[in-house]
């Protein structure tokens, strides 16, 4: 891991250890670029757990990004961090299956049709954003599209890079 340097190595260390894994190929992978790793995690930190939407929204949002992305790398974290906030497996079904799916709430219905449209479309519908708006301000608009959007880039980095999943500690 000479790769890293001494200040990314140690953050591999730790964010492997929190992730439950003795390699998170993922900060192994980026922790490469030096002080870029390390303005991204400021970045990604700030959306999650940094962020206003709730610990629960948030992983609504990652957990669609990420099924609507097939990415298992993601799956395998945030389904960890998501029942930490509260997603069930029930939820986490109805996650797979759609915003359409009974059992959410309009807020939730509404918060993961926005999701929904980002990823597939790259943009959100008025009638979306209308539905939206009945439950957020513009601060919370404006980060579930910056939230949505990270982890759909983040899902493409992983992709792209071919980083494969990590083992995790049982």
């Amino acid at each position: 891991m000479r790769q890293l340097g001494p200040v990314n190595w140690v953050v591999w260390q730790v964010l492997s250890r929190a992730a439950g894994t003795a390699d998170a190929h993922l900060f192994s992978t980026l922790g490469r670029t030096g002080g870029l790793f390390r303005g991204w995690l400021h970045y990604s930190g700030k959306l999650m757990p940094g962020g206003k939407l709730t610990r629960h929204e948030s992983e609504l949002v990652i957990l669609r990004v990420a099924h609507l992305r097939s990415c298992d790398y993601e799956m395998d974290h945030h389904i960890k961090l998501g029942k930490r906030a509260g997603v069930t497996a029930e939820i986490l079904d109805r996650v797979r299956s759609g915003p359409e799916t009974p059992g959410w709430s309009e807020k939730h219905r509404a918060l993961l049709t926005a999701v929904d449209q980002l990823v597939n479309t790259r943009d959100i519908d008025d009638a979306a954003w209308a539905q939206l708006a009945n439950y957020y301000d513009e601060r919370h608009l404006i980060e579930i599209v910056l939230l949505t959007n990270q982890y759909e880039g983040l899902a493409s980095t992983i992709t792209a890079l071919r980083i494969q999943r990590d083992e995790m500690k049982h």
